[in-house]
């Protein structure tokens, strides 16, 4: 299962788990607390209406068959038969629902709102009989034993007389309120409840999303950033150093992960330069070492002078081997070590192309070589040392592989030059290669092959500047082309 599948379903679990307990306990809580809260309103409403009735139950006017002639029970007849069209928070309520009973000290009903139970005796009843002993009395009675929706809820509150003994219990005044009444606003608030639940589901599920594809995605990146670090060294293959690679900007922990990471590619591609580095180099020594020893060996013994002059030439032209490539390798590292070309004023690409001709020039003589510049180049904020090396190097390449009596053509274009030969070209497989360290192909007639270091320096020099070189076979002949940057 993939990270992101992983962390949306942790999420969604932890999440649904929680909300479903929320719910659950929000759901639970609505009804009763509904009920406690008319409870309340009850306990008030029948304390007032008992003080109402104390006088006309203390006067005898409340007595069984005489409550037309009490005005409590009057008003209270009025009270239900009261026209009601009331708003409350979108509910309308057209409907008075109290129903008042006042019972006697022996429990025995004296007046009744809906005249049902007059006469009756409620002594047993728990909100009459506790409130007759001085306790707080209620009930909740269903009206159809299956129904839960059908219990009325039955709040007494005791009847006060003074007698000379002082304040005593008469009677009880109970208030009944059906359930039903308000079991819509339960309703209702459930239902805003569910609603708002899932609502915060769904956003939560948004966040949950939105969490994971964030930190699917940062996650990604480091892994990317990992893997380019396995792969080899950038510019291994073109004779570059390696470049640094951009450290994914995460925060927190992640952050410091990346930079770690970075810190680790840092050294890993550090050393794998340098034991390509080494490596390459042992290799490109080998031969002139063993050159020079072998004729070194040779001039230990009695030698005719022919063949001594012969070996002390082999002896100094494979030391100036081992300068050159001493040399380009130097030249190459502080290459490699740069991160961009350092050019501020305008550069002429044509004034770079002519000092390079000039600089090889002679040697191009020695071998029977004319040089040419053609074209005009622009100016740009170039490094004219890089450049004037590059296109060198490029000149040196091309005489080491023209014929003699041919010409070597510099033709610029804007910001692009180019260097055509009529060598024997490249072989196909090796075109991809070239700009590799010490990659080098025979030189016509069998000659020694060159340091390879020559293009890598070219090469270098147009990475610094945001440029490229691309060569092609031209039958006869090779061309190289550098692109330079804006500059």
């Amino acid at each position: 299962m993939r990270l992101g599948i992983r962390l949306l379903f942790a999420f969604f679990l932890i999440n649904g788990i929680a909300a479903f307990f929320v719910l659950r306990v929000f759901m639970a809580e609505i009804k009763p607390s509904v009920r406690e809260v008319m409870e309340d309103m009850m306990v008030d409403t029948a304390n007032i209406l008992a003080e109402l009735a104390s006088d006309d139950l203390a006067a005898g006017r409340l007595q069984a068959g005489g409550a037309g002639h009490s005005l409590f029970a009057k008003q209270v007849q009025r009270y239900a038969s009261r026209p009601l069209d009331a708003n409350i928070w979108g509910m309308s309520k057209q409907t008075l629902d109290y129903r008042i009973y006042v019972t006697d000290a022996q429990g025995r009903v004296l007046f009744d709102s809906e005249n049902q139970a007059v006469g009756a005796d409620y002594s047993q009843w728990r909100d009459v009989a506790r409130t007759l002993r001085g306790e707080y009395g209620a009930r909740s009675t269903r009206e159809v034993e299956s129904d839960d929706t059908s219990s009325v809820m039955h709040v007494a509150a005791p009847i006060y007389v003074t007698t000379p003994q002082g304040r005593q219990i008469a009677g009880a005044l109970t208030v009944a309120k059906p359930t039903r009444t308000v079991q819509r606003f339960i309703d209702r608030a459930e239902r805003k409840v569910f609603m708002g639940g899932l609502l915060l589901l769904a956003l939560s599920a948004a966040v949950g999303v939105a969490v994971t594809l964030w930190m699917v995605w940062n996650v990604r990146r480091l892994r990317d950033y990992a893997l380019s670090v396995q792969g080899p060294a950038i510019g291994d293959e073109a004779g570059l150093a390696p470049t640094a690679l951009a450290v994914p900007q995460v925060p927190g922990e992640l952050g410091d992960l990346a930079r770690a990471m970075d810190r680790m590619r840092a050294r890993l591609e550090g050393r794998d330069y340098i034991e390509g580095y080494v490596r390459a180099l042992t290799h490109e020594l080998k031969s002139p070492v063993a050159a020079i020893r072998g004729a070194g060996e040779l001039l230990q013994d009695d030698l005719p002078p022919a063949d001594r002059a012969g070996f002390a030439t082999q002896v100094v032209q494979q030391s100036e081997r081992l300068q050159r490539i001493i040399d380009r390798l130097l030249e190459l590292s502080k290459l490699e070590q740069r991160q961009h070309a350092e050019g501020s004023a305008p550069v002429a690409l044509q004034t770079c192309a002519e000092v390079a001709i000039d600089q090889t020039r002679g040697r191009a003589a020695q071998r029977g070589i004319t040089l040419e510049l053609h074209g005009n180049g622009r100016n740009g904020a170039w490094e004219a040392e890089l450049v004037t090396m590059a296109v060198t190097n490029l000149l040196d390449n091309a005489i080491d592989f023209a014929p003699a009596g041919s010409t070597v053509r510099v033709e610029l274009d804007g910001a692009t030059l180019a260097v055509q030969d009529h060598g024997p070209g490249v072989p196909d497989y090796a075109l991809p290669r070239l700009g590799e360290r010490f990659f080098t192909t025979a030189r016509p007639g069998g000659e020694r092959s060159g340091s390879g270091l020559g293009l890598a320096i070219v090469r270098r020099v147009m990475a610094l500047h945001g440029g490229h070189m691309t060569a092609g076979n031209t039958s006869p002949g090779l061309r190289v082309v550098l692109e330079f940057g804006a500059g």
